[in-house]
């Protein structure tokens, strides 16, 4: 029997704050129901194991992940959507270690099917990179390049691979916006379709899917 007061959203939430502050190799059902006060079988009631817990978390990060750049691609287009977004993904990342560790696993699809945050991701990813006139398959494969980098970048940064700690003031900032910054000769220079064009963003959950063609 559930207990009460317990919900598949409130221990999901639970996970996510465990992640950040443990690391997302450390949430597991035991932990959490430390954390709650209850005994693990109480948990059982609301996710079917760790893999489930997981995947949910996944969703959960990534729908947040999805809206901070929404948020901050609104009203951009071309280079300085691309800039919104680089800068988005690299705060989420920094500020929340766990949950966006959490946002690169696979996921049960058994929940990926219908997800909102999925949905939006690939129409905020490929709205953003029809500007610059790609079509498949280049489109997808611009997706998987530019996740590959900030993932990249990100990781590396956090986990001092540059020969420092991650910088979260000023300084860091304008190295992130210099390395973001599209070329004018590259895959970010701007042409009349971009220039027309008003949505931005690209892929948070580590799935990237055309809302038109497979990947």
């Amino acid at each position: 029997m559930a207990r009460a007061g317990l919900t598949v959203d409130r221990i999901v939430v639970a996970a996510a704050e465990l992640a950040d502050e443990a690391g997302f190799g450390n949430v597991s059902l035991s932990a959490l129901a430390r954390r709650f006060g209850v005994k693990d079988a109480s948990l059982y009631s609301h996710v079917r194991n760790l893999n489930d817990l997981r995947s949910r978390l996944a969703l959960h990060a990534g729908g947040e992940l999805i809206d901070r750049i929404a948020d901050a691609v609104a009203g951009r287009a071309g280079r300085d959507a691309l800039t919104a977004f680089a800068g988005a993904y690299r705060a989420y990342a920094l500020e929340h270690p766990g949950r966006y560790a959490a946002t690169q696993i696979q996921i049960d699809q058994s929940l990926v099917a219908g997800s909102p945050a999925l949905r939006r991701t690939a129409e905020i990813t490929y709205g953003m990179l029809r500007a610059y006139g790609l079509a498949e398959p280049d489109l997808t494969d611009a997706v998987r390049l530019l996740r590959s980098t900030f993932h990249g970048y990100c990781v590396l940064e956090s986990t001092g691979g540059f020969g420092a700690p991650a910088t979260y003031g000023p300084p860091g900032t304008r190295r992130w916006r210099r390395s973001t910054s599209p070329s004018p000769t590259g895959p970010g220079r701007r042409g009349p379709q971009a220039e027309r064009s008003s949505h931005g963003g690209m892929g948070a959950c580590g799935h990237e899917r055309s809302p038109t063609a497979s990947a």
